[in-house]
Formats: C-alpha cells, structure tokens, sequence
C-alpha cells in the first residue's frame, strides 16, 4: 500500500487542458493495476492531488440535465466561459477564479475499498477547515457537498463535489468557493437543486478576499491526517 500523493498546484489553467492531464494520471494508476492483476508486476501505483484555479467554466456530469444550463451558446461567450459535458458524478456547477478545485487521483485500494467514505471523508477535510474560520459547515442528507445553515430556509452550498471512479482510482473532486464571483452561479440550476443559495468564503467572513493559499494549506493538513497519507509536494507546487 502506497500511501504517499503528490500534491502539486497547477495555478490557473484552462478546464480541458486539466482534464486531459486527469486523464492521463488516472490512466497509468488503472494500467498498472490492470499489469499487477495479469502479470503479478508488482508495480507500484502512485496517487496525485491536484489544486486548480479554472477560468469560468461550466461542466455537466454524466446523469445530469442540460435545461440545468440557462445559457445558450451566444450567451456563454458574452459571460466569457465555456461548457463541457464530462465523466464526473453530479448534475451541473461553476468553476471560475477566486474558487480552490481540488482534483485527488487516487488509487484507494492505497487507503480503503469504499466509495462512500471516500466522499465523506472529502467532505470532512472541508468542513474542518471552514471550521478554522469560525463557520459551522455540514451535510445536508442526500446532498453531496457541503453547506451552511442546512434544515433552514437560508440553506447555502459552499463546497460542490462530483467524482468519477473505476478499478478504485478516482478522479475529478471538490470545488470550494472562497473569492468566487457567485453571479456565475445565477446562470445554472447548481447541481441540480432548486430553491436554495450559493455563497463564498469571502462573503460569510465579510472580507474582500480570502488568502487562498492559507485555505489550500489547511485543506492539506486536514486530508493528510484523514487519509493518512505522506504529502510530496512537486516543484510547481506553491507552498
């Protein structure tokens, strides 16, 4: 079991550009498990954590529904963004700058054979960090991400999630909102739900910006304790 990830923060990069390097990493982790189950290779498999900041994005996930979308191709060039359907998990949300999206490739079989605790755990890392700044996040039953205020009218998504898994490597993760700019939101039904709010980190602290840098070191901290993990960071990586 190789616990160790390397966690590397690819700064601001375009949403394909990204997926397609996902692709790639998820593709010689399955591989070589697929050598070791054939041939008894004994191959290691690596696991990687990916911090991006996207320019504004759309993307809907594989059960999701389009009419969630409420531009047309005219009007997601005026908004300056772009849509992809792609092979997450999840109904539709926003990726943009002033959000911290974190992409974990994992080989769990590293870890635990569990998809549930998987996310949930993923859902902890955030919540304990939200936490450090004085916020009381959670989860809302049947929901996947995590909230504000859940059970009450003001009920508001902080953090949005959608994963893809196979062999038991994973890919795509969590987008966090902490300096997002929340009218891109008002374009999409977000996740799919109806009727409840979006809000950003910078807006429940009532602060101009949030030091992004400072959030993704506490995310870091609170996963690598969750997973139990060795983090090696990369030379493109920024702390």
């Amino acid at each position: 079991m190789n616990k160790e990830i390397k966690v590397t923060d690819l700064g601001h990069k375009d949403y394909k550009d990204t997926w397609d390097y996902q692709e790639q990493l998820f593709k010689g982790i399955v591989d070589a498990k697929v050598k070791n189950r054939r041939e008894d290779a004994g191959l290691k498999t690596n696991n990687y954590f990916l911090f991006v900041e996207h320019p504004h994005v759309y993307t809907l996930g594989k059960s999701g529904n389009f009419s969630n979308l409420l531009l047309n191709e005219t009007q997601l060039q005026e908004k300056g963004a772009t849509f992809y359907k792609i092979n997450r998990g999840g109904d539709i949300t926003y990726h943009g700058p002033g959000q911290i999206v974190g992409y974990p490739i994992l080989d769990l079989e590293n870890f635990f054979t569990d998809i549930h605790k998987y996310l949930r755990l993923l859902e902890e890392m955030i919540i304990l960090t939200l936490a450090e700044y004085g916020l009381k996040a959670e989860r809302s039953e049947g929901e996947t991400g995590v909230w504000l205020d859940v059970g009450t009218p003001f009920a508001r998504k902080i953090c949005a999630m959608g994963v893809r898994a196979s062999r038991w490597v994973t890919m795509h993760g969590f987008a966090l909102n902490v300096n997002a700019d929340l009218g891109y939101f008002d374009n999409i039904i977000p996740c799919g739900i109806r009727g409840k709010a979006v809000t950003s980190l910078h807006v429940e602290l009532g602060k101009d910006k949030v030091d992004e840098t400072e959030v993704k070191n506490k995310l870091l901290k609170h996963f690598k304790t969750l997973f139990e993990a060795e983090l090696v960071f990369s030379k493109a990586t920024v702390f």
